[in-house]
């Protein structure tokens, strides 16, 4: 594996590369760089410079300042360096003002649109009870109704990512509860089967209403209380990459792929244990029967990647190596040119 550290701008040791791909990455490819920052996000223009230094088409990154200098000066960037951007938000707080400052430095920035979540978390480690969920749902509805507007006036289109939150069904009857060409999803390809949704079926149902992709391969083993599950490049896990390409490019040709390779720890999905079950109404047998059927019939052929023990130079270069590796196989066997 080859070595890498930060140089002096704080990114990786390496020059940039010819455009190896029509993917960008999105800023969990990197979290040894974006948690090592005071907020703890990898800024858009530090992830759009990351992207050319690996031949990358662009940036799904982050606002660490919302005012109009920076603005300017990423555009700037964006264009000198002929990639797009995405821009990863939150949607409106106690005041949706600060919303809508995000929303104009992300459309002066040169931001095609944003992305956002609902629950900054998993719904199955966060709430032991379905009436917690249900409040907590109610809230989400308050910050989308707030947000909505603000997307109308700026006509800036929102994805709301599947987040380990809503399943597939519940997300998309919340789209059509709101209607609104400008809000739709961030979709992720691997997330819904931490609650237990068909891969397949998750991307046919929400691929209608995509506004941006995390992109991304899944690995997973069993456990005693349910199973853990792990980004892997793409290629090297259970979900069919070509299949779901296929289906996000018929239905939404225009909409980018942006790389998240997550290298961390395997992530616990403890879907045998009661507190794991204490907030779906909604599930039955047959989901949890399928969800672990296929991780049985996909026995990662390598040890799941993990970065305990690892210095910073090393995760950087574990990271590194991933990303490459996905790069590679969007280009050679997605036909992400």
């Amino acid at each position: 594996m080859k070595r890498y550290q930060l140089d002096a701008q704080g990114l990786p040791d390496t020059p940039r590369v010819p455009r190896r791909t029509s993917m960008g990455l999105t800023s969990d490819s990197f979290q040894s760089i974006r948690f090592a920052t005071p907020q703890r996000l990898l800024a858009a223009d530090r992830l759009l410079e990351i992207a050319a230094r690996v031949g990358a088409a662009g940036a799904h990154g982050s606002m660490t300042s919302i005012d109009m200098d920076w603005a300017r000066a990423t555009r700037e960037l964006k264009e000198s360096l002929g990639l797009y951007l995405e821009i990863q938000t939150f949607l409106p707080r106690e005041d949706p003002a600060v919303f809508e400052q995000a929303v104009k430095v992300a459309r002066e920035a040169g931001a095609s649109s944003l992305r956002a979540v609902c629950l900054l978390g998993r719904r199955y480690e966060m709430f032991d009870s379905l009436q917690g969920w249900q409040q907590a749902v109610a809230g989400f509805h308050a910050q989308i109704a707030a947000a909505v507007p603000i997307l109308e006036r700026y006509r800036m289109p929102l994805g709301l990512e599947n987040h380990k939150d809503f399943r597939v069904d519940q997300q998309v009857a919340l789209l059509e509860h709101y209607s609104c060409e400008y809000l739709g999803v961030s979709l992720d390809t691997g997330n819904n089967l931490t609650v237990l949704d068909d891969p397949i079926d998750t991307i046919e149902k929400l691929a209608p209403y995509t506004i941006n992709v995390h992109f991304k391969d899944m690995a997973a083993e069993e456990t005693a209380d349910g199973f853990r599950i792990s980004e892997v490049p793409l290629g090297e896990g259970m979900l069919d990459m070509p299949r779901i390409t296929g289906i996000i490019r018929a239905t939404r040709p225009d909409v980018r792929l942006s790389l998240e390779m997550i290298t961390r720890d395997p992530l616990e999905v403890p879907c045998l244990t009661e507190k794991y079950w204490s907030t779906f109404d909604d599930v039955n047998g047959v989901a949890l029967a399928r969800t672990l059927r296929r991780i049985r019939a996909n026995v990662p052929h390598a040890r799941l990647p993990r970065i305990t023990g690892l210095s910073p130079d090393e995760r950087l270069s574990l990271e590194m190596e991933l990303v490459d590796r996905s790069i590679v196989f969007a280009r050679d066997r997605l036909g992400l040119v």
